[in-house]
């Protein structure tokens, strides 16, 4: 397991990735407000993860001591800086408005000691900001970082809601992004429409990925709808594959369509099969090009 330590895990921004922080001794608690270096300065965060021990290596990152819990000085603090932050962003807008740029301003926060003033924002292009900046700097008297999102982060300052109709997972409890591709949704056996399998930020659903690990289990050794396999000897075509009937149809040679399960792919060839009346043109061997003969 290799070294370890006693740590605790701090959301710094809402439904933000965890960072992980050293124990300092003080009692604290899950929900408590507390005091640390964060990549900008001197922060706050809310304790979401409580003591437990951790690989240093499993971790990834040198980590950082938590300075304290935060004491009535530093809440009030924080609630004053929120309300800078606030008008950071007010101001921000109508700058961005005076020198014409394309960027989106999602939120601002301003460091504890008031070393710095992260404003976070979107674009779908590269924007030369050094002007904005500047203007920026002369009203809070501060180190101004313009810190662009992607549109998946952009979609938890923002909110809103995904295609099911519920908030979107990302904006009240989906802290990290995987990668999505297509072959998730062709793996699940879903219609590659693009309106349905694309959320509000303008990408692939996240929740296409949490029930692929399912699907590549369900279908391990299974063959792939529209391949072809051999059945008592014989050339077959497989025309569907039914994960939640643990199936799979084909269509024989000889005429047959033949309902297989799951079962028959992991080697046991003594599990029944099932005859299926009224085959269909569609299914006509001599009409596929699959099945045509030279």
């Amino acid at each position: 397991m290799g070294l370890v330590a006693e740590v605790y895990g701090v959301e710094l921004m809402p439904i933000g990735p965890i960072i992980y922080y050293t124990d300092n001794g003080e009692d604290i608690k899950l929900g408590d407000k507390v005091v640390v270096m964060s990549e900008f300065g001197l922060d706050y965060g809310i304790v979401r993860i409580g003591k437990r021990q951790m690989s240093i290596d499993e971790i990834g990152y040198d980590l950082k001591p938590i300075f304290r819990k935060a004491t009535s000085e530093d809440l009030v603090k924080i609630e004053e800086n929120r309300k800078i932050a606030d008008e950071a962003i007010n101001v921000t807008k109508k700058l961005v408005k005076k020198h014409g740029l394309n960027m989106k301003i999602l939120d601002a926060r301003l460091m504890l000691d008031d070393s710095r003033l992260v404003i976070y924002f979107s674009s779908k292009n590269r924007v030369d900001f050094r002007e904005l900046v500047k203007d920026i700097a002369k009203e809070f008297k501060t180190r101004i970082e313009l810190r662009q999102v992607g549109a998946r982060d952009e979609m938890k300052f923002v909110k809103g809601l995904g295609l099911c109709g519920k908030k979107a997972c990302c904006t009240y409890w989906l802290r990290n992004f995987d990668s999505i591709t297509l072959k998730h949704a062709k793996k699940q056996q879903m219609m590659i429409n693009t309106a349905k399998i694309t959320g509000p930020c303008g990408r692939l659903l996240c929740c296409l990925k949490f029930e692929y690990d399912f699907y590549i289990d369900a279908l391990k050794n299974i063959p792939d709808e529209g391949s072809t396999i051999k059945y008592e000897g014989k050339d077959a075509k497989v025309i569907t594959v039914n994960v939640f009937l643990s199936r799979v149809t084909i269509y024989t040679r000889d005429g047959e369509t033949v309902a297989l399960p799951f079962e028959y792919f992991r080697g046991d060839k003594d599990v029944e099969s099932t005859n299926l009346d009224g085959n269909s043109s569609d299914n006509d061997w001599n009409n596929s090009n699959d099945f045509r003969e030279d």
